[in-house]
């Protein structure tokens, strides 16, 4: 039995239909069924997003005003300031209005706050700052929202401050000249624009046309934020991803080699490889290398700028490593205090990257996550938060808003800062209200499957359907299947062998498997059991070749399982797996001793105890069947590993049958001796038989007093009492050890498994 990671929910079971079908030319509107998308003019615009889908820029609320104010700065020769974020969403975002602002002729300059020196969004130090350098209009893009003081500061200084921002608004609001925010436009259809989405609806608006020419940074921007890809976004980066691999823009080529992207770009380009070395410039420092990237026109800069924000990304990848490391080890040690939610500090972290960590933590434990960096000459804590989809991290941390110093986010994802002796304290509270509000199956990664694939009917037009509903992302996930088979070809994968690669097989069919992070599964799986799998399709192309292969998300077998180690001399390295689970290996016999494994004597065990053994080890054969009958109803194992051989043990196969034994009897009975060194390789040429059954036979009739032996030589007793060969202990010990050995070592797989699983179905009965 192998269970799986997550808690499967069965979309399609769950609404009470019947298994819908998964051909080609259904697979597209079962998937849109299961998104709530069924009418025919929703289905079309979905299928087929047009930019004229776009809502109109104007619907959102001040942007008009704003239009007048930039006008007014432009005619006037005043200074516009574009305030940004250190993430690729703000990064972009800034890149947009610079260029829209160059381009009708403004005064402008960009300024991006230092994370480490600055922390998060607009603070006064910065507008005093720029109202000392003669900036007399700041516009923030992809943050400010919830820049009070920094609103405040701005008004007295003289500043008009134009806000740009989609993150979720607070009970006070800045007193801003103008704020852009679809969430707080009751007149804008689409709440979910990223940031950069807000920035484009701008410079639209600014240009008085439809500006193509940065399609490809509103999607950049979009991916990486991870908001929902749908309605505009949805439009936004479907167009944006056909620009992108078209660009002309020499710091998006530059970035595309470095990132080793070829071809045709899709989301998981910019998820995976363009939006890290875009952020990883803000987390480790300034992210003006970023913006600088994407403004240059010229090529010799651009590789210089990708090359560099490479190497950066290289050495924040290394970091995260670290301090996740760290961080594991500190959540070990403490995890009486961190039950519910995680809260780990220490000093010396790098907040730039604790985001990162944190959702590493999430994942390994699947529990609500906050890292935070200690800094002792400031007094305070400084961190980032990652949460499980049931627990509500931005409005369970407003109930506990009194004990932070800074605080803002979302549900998933947080940023805070605390005073440093309030850590304690903010993990005491957050675990409480985990506790009251959270089952213990909410702590369980859920993973929704959209429908069952039938291995025999898949085909690679199936894939090209399914492809049709991307770009996939948040709102719009990649459809996740339900596949079942018995996998073959079983083997691990990649430089640390982390990666499993399979095939499952499914009557004739079969499909190329492969589970990123799997391979530790490698020896918990065999040909002989069904598996089940949930996770996507992909075309993999390979010389030229396409082929399907399913990538796995999770998967699991139901059934208890047998693993046959018989006679194997590496058993001991094949099941090291088992050391840190719950298992038990069992000997009996007592002269059994195997390096480096703690065995259990069958005769010291009592069986009467509540065993909870996940794994039981079976590394020799027992004397009778009873005793391994009775472990087994005892234990009640979820695997069984037979990992026995023969070594020292006499074999049985080679037990006499009644004829054998009339045949040796009247052998002697002709011949009156049996003479053991003259005549035994006779015998056994004879009659196909090994020394050993003549030497059986010979020790039962010897018990029995039919024959006497002296100096090697036998003879038939002359006058016997008539006994039946089952009242020989010899041969009725032998009988038990044949039947031991034909049923355990000799039988094959199938005769071998049907009996354990026998016993222990009857012992559940």
């Amino acid at each position: 039995m192998l269970p799986s990671q997550m808690k499967w929910n069965f979309t399609y079971q769950e609404n009470g239909d019947e298994i819908p079908s998964t051909d080609s030319a259904n697979i597209v509107d079962q998937l849109l069924q299961n998104r709530g998308i069924t009418d025919a003019v929703d289905v079309d615009k979905f299928l087929n997003p047009k930019l004229t889908d776009l809502h109109q820029a104007e619907l959102l609320t001040d942007l008009a005003k704003v239009k007048t104010r930039v006008d007014q700065a432009i005619e006037q020769g005043e200074s516009i300031l574009i305030f940004g974020d250190y993430d690729a969403d703000g990064v972009t975002a800034t890149t947009i209005l610079v260029e829209t602002l160059n381009e009708l002729g403004a005064m402008c300059d960009y300024y991006i706050p230092n994370r480490f020196d600055e922390g998060y969004g607009p603070n006064p130090e910065a507008f005093q700052q720029a109202k000392r350098q003669g900036f007399d209009v700041i516009i923030t893009v992809d943050t400010g929202i919830a820049a009070v003081e920094s609103a405040t500061v701005a008004k007295e200084l003289g500043i008009d401050l134009i806000i740009t921002d989609h993150h979720e608004a607070q009970a006070e609001m800045p007193d801003a000249y103008a704020i852009i925010h679809p969430g707080l436009s009751e007149d804008y259809p689409f709440k979910d624009l990223a940031g950069v989405g807000v920035a484009f609806k701008v410079a639209h608006y600014l240009l008085g046309y439809f500006p193509k020419q940065f399609l490809d940074l509103v999607a950049i921007g979009t991916v990486a934020d991870l908001v929902p890809l749908v309605n505009e976004n949805r439009i936004l980066v479907k167009y944006g991803l056909e620009a992108i691999e078209q660009t002309q823009r020499p710091g998006l080529r530059s970035l595309k080699e470095v990132a080793s992207i070829k071809g045709p770009v899709d989301e998981e380009d910019i998820g995976f490889r363009i939006g890290p070395r875009l952020n990883a410039v803000g987390r480790l420092g300034s992210a003006y290398p970023a913006v600088e990237l994407l403004l240059t026109d010229d090529p010799e800069e651009a590789k210089r700028l990708a090359t560099e924000i490479n190497s950066i990304n290289q050495e924040r990848q290394e970091i995260v490593t670290q301090i996740a490391e760290e961080a594991i080890e500190i959540v070990e040690q403490t995890k009486d205090d961190n039950e519910s939610v995680i809260v780990v500090a220490k000093e010396g972290w790098n907040e730039g990257v604790l985001g990162i960590v944190a959702s590493r933590l999430v994942r390994t434990y699947q529990r609500p996550t906050i890292c935070l960096t200690l800094k002792p000459d400031e007094k305070i804590a400084k961190g980032s938060g990652r949460s499980i989809t049931a627990f509500d991290l931005f409005s369970n941390g407003l109930e506990i808003q009194d004990q932070f110093l800074k605080f803002g986010g979302h549900s998933q994802a947080i940023g805070l800062t605390l005073d440093i002796d309030a850590v304690d304290d903010v993990r005491q509270s957050l675990n409480q209200l985990a506790d009251e509000k959270l089952k213990p199956d909410d702590y369980q990664e859920q993973i929704d499957i959209d429908l069952p694939i039938d291995i025999n009917k898949l085909e690679l037009e199936t894939i090209t359907q399914i492809e049709k509903l991307a770009p996939f992302g948040m709102a719009n996930p990649k459809p996740k299947f339900y596949v079942k088979g018995n996998p073959t070809d079983i083997k691990q994968i990649g430089a640390q062998k982390n990666h499993l690669k399979f095939s499952l097989e499914e009557q004739s069919a079969k499909l190329a498997t492969i589970g990123f992070g799997f391979g530790d599964h490698v020896n918990r799986m065999t040909s002989h059991d069904e598996l089940e799998a949930v996770g996507h399709l992909q075309i993999n192309e390979w010389n030229g070749n396409r082929t399907i292969q399913f990538v796995v998300d999770d998967l699991r077998i139901d059934s208890k399982q047998l693993f046959d180690y018989r006679g194997s001399k590496f058993w001991v390295k094949q099941l090291s797996h088992l050391r840190d689970r719950s298992s038990l290996f069992i000997s009996f016999q007592k002269q059994t001793q195997i390096n480096d494994i703690e065995l259990i004597a069958f005769d010291q065990l009592d069986l009467q105890s509540d065993f909870d053994v996940e794994d039981l080890a079976i590394v020799d054969l027992p004397t009778n069947l009873t005793d391994l009958e009775e472990l087994l109803k005892a234990v009640d194992p979820n695997n069984i590993y037979v990992c026995y051989n023969l070594n020292g043990q006499k074999d049985w196969t080679a037990f006499p049958s009644r004829d054998d034994f009339k045949w040796f009897y009247g052998f002697l009975m002709q011949r009156k001796t049996y003479h053991h060194q003259r005549q035994q390789k006779i015998v056994c040429q004879d009659r196909g038989w090994r020394p050993e059954k003549i030497e059986f036979i010979i020790n039962v009739f010897y018990e029995l007093k039919f024959v006497k032996v002296e100096e090697g030589v036998t003879s038939l007793i002359e006058q016997v009492e008539k006994k039946d060969l089952s009242e020989s202990n010899f041969y009725l010990k032998g009988l038990k050890q044949k039947e031991i050995q034909e049923k355990l070592y000799y039988s094959n797989y199938k005769q071998l498994k049907t009996w354990f699983m026998d016993l222990l179905k009857e012992a559940m009965d």
